[in-house]
């Protein structure tokens, strides 16, 4: 796509769980579940989840 990202929210699919990839956004939602950190990101295309172990 660009330098700032190699997908968009709406083209991510299951084939790319555990594949490095690029998004750029804005954080629409962010819950704190302590060893666990989801955050809702949003862009022009669509809303991914993403899920960051601490």
């Amino acid at each position: 796509m660009n330098k700032y990202r190699t997908h968009n929210c709406a083209e991510l699919t299951i084939n790319n769980i555990g594949k490095q990839t690029i998004l750029s956004g804005w954080i629409h939602k962010k819950r704190d579940h302590g060893h666990l950190l989801f955050i809702d990101l949003r862009d022009h295309y669509g809303m991914t989840q993403c899920v960051i172990d601490n």
